[in-house]
């Protein structure tokens, strides 16, 4: 039996089946490149669906983390640190907002704004006591607690998990019409990814994203931009809203913001949102902790240069022209922003997954027929081209 047999062996009989992960084990990761028990290395093309996006064991972001390793890692919320105050100011200046509530995975951050929209209908807007609505969209990916997971409408994560939570409505993602015949004076916020990544990298229609801002504004309801994934430079911009100049009222941010090290998340927004939380109304033991905010340190201080928006944004576009060229009997359409693709497949791509580790690639299929690609922003051109000509292979084979 091999290292790779035997590690995979005491996975799937002492793990919780809840992923598929391909078979490959993974042992050290540099940059772009992993390498496997085996010594095989790999370049990663999904970047753990974008927590990744400044390459593994980034040295910025390695040095900033040893440096806060060795003074203080965890006092929790009952006493400040010196780099608390340091990371929610810069991160607030980044987005344009007054408050941040750190936490620290991503559906926490989403269960926040929830919790936020809510508390805010009620107290701001004066909706009457349980009625808050939110309106979501079909196809939405927001995490899986139990709440989350009640408006979501995969039935893989959603089946069997029921009683769900009240309070929800889910329209068609790009549908105008349906959003606006949607709301009411209860809604209290309307909760939307700016580009779809778990349901195949969906980019809405132009003038969406503009149109939800509009409603937001008319129906005096929240607009709540889940950046989580598509946040932080992976699309050409440091926030996919930016595409069509909107501004959310709350975003919500993770998984590159932990810099590939450790989980840190936050909802971002002005005093009249978060300032609703009164002590003791919602927290987190380890949210903001001083290891987390040193190491998102460093990440708001690398996105505030341009040059990982602006990699994205040019090695975006020779990635969509390279993927463009391969439509046809295999590949029935692309899409995607940035240093981030949805290829949709004419057939399966999980056998297309398992050719590309084989020929050394690592990408991940999601919803049956789509392969996704979210490479690190630190990718270069040539590495780049090496993916994209094994694609072409594993295609063809």
């Amino acid at each position: 039996m091999t290292r790779t047999q035997e590690l995979r062996a005491l996975a799937e009989r002492h793990s919780a089946h809840n992923y598929h992960p391909l078979p490959v084990v993974i042992a050290e990761a540099e940059g772009v490149w992993v390498t496997d028990v085996e010594g095989r290395r790999y370049l990663d093309m999904l970047a753990a669906y974008s927590a990744v996006n400044f390459g593994h064991r980034n040295p910025r972001l390695i040095a900033a983390a040893q440096r806060q390793l060795e003074r203080v890692t965890l006092v929790s919320r009952a006493f400040d640190h010196d780099q608390f105050g340091p990371f929610v100011a810069e991160l607030a200046e980044l987005v344009g907002k007054d408050m941040v509530l750190p936490m620290n995975s991503g559906a926490e951050a989403v269960e926040t704004a929830l919790k936020a929209a809510r508390k805010w209908g009620y107290e701001v807007k004066g909706v009457p006591a349980d009625e808050a609505t939110v309106i979501a969209f079909e196809g939405n990916f927001h995490g899986r607690t139990t709440t989350i997971v009640s408006f979501s409408t995969d039935p893989d994560a959603r089946n069997s998990y029921g009683p769900y939570t009240p309070g929800f409505r889910v329209v068609p993602y790009g549908d105008v019409d349906a959003l606006k015949a949607a709301m009411d004076e209860t809604t209290v916020g309307v909760l939307i990814e700016p580009i779809q990544g778990e349901a195949g990298v969906n980019v809405p229609p132009s003038g969406f994203l503009t149109a939800v801002r509009e409603l937001c504004s008319a129906n005096g309801a929240l607009m709540i931009a889940d950046e989580i994934q598509s946040g932080l430079g992976r699309t050409g911009a440091t926030f996919a809203v930016e595409h069509e100049n909107v501004v959310p009222d709350v975003y919500l941010l993770g998984k590159a913001l932990g810099g590939g090290i450790l989980p840190v998340s936050a909802v971002v927004a002005d005093s009249d949102v978060l300032g609703v939380f009164r002590p003791g109304q919602h927290g987190s033991t380890f949210g903001g902790n001083p290891l987390a905010c040193a190491v998102a340190r460093e990440v708001i201080a690398m996105l505030k240069t341009g040059e990982y928006q602006e990699r994205s944004r040019v090695l975006g576009a020779h990635m969509h022209e390279r993927l463009g060229a391969l439509l046809g009997e295999k590949v029935r359409e692309v899409r995607g922003r940035g240093l981030w693709a949805g290829v949709e497949l004419n057939g399966k791509a999980r056998p297309v997954s398992e050719r590309l580790m084989e020929l050394g690639v690592l990408a991940k299929e999601t919803h049956e027929t789509t392969l996704r690609l979210a490479p690190p922003l630190v990718i270069e051109q040539d590495e780049l081209d090496w993916a994209l000509d094994r694609l072409e292979i594993a295609l063809r084979d």
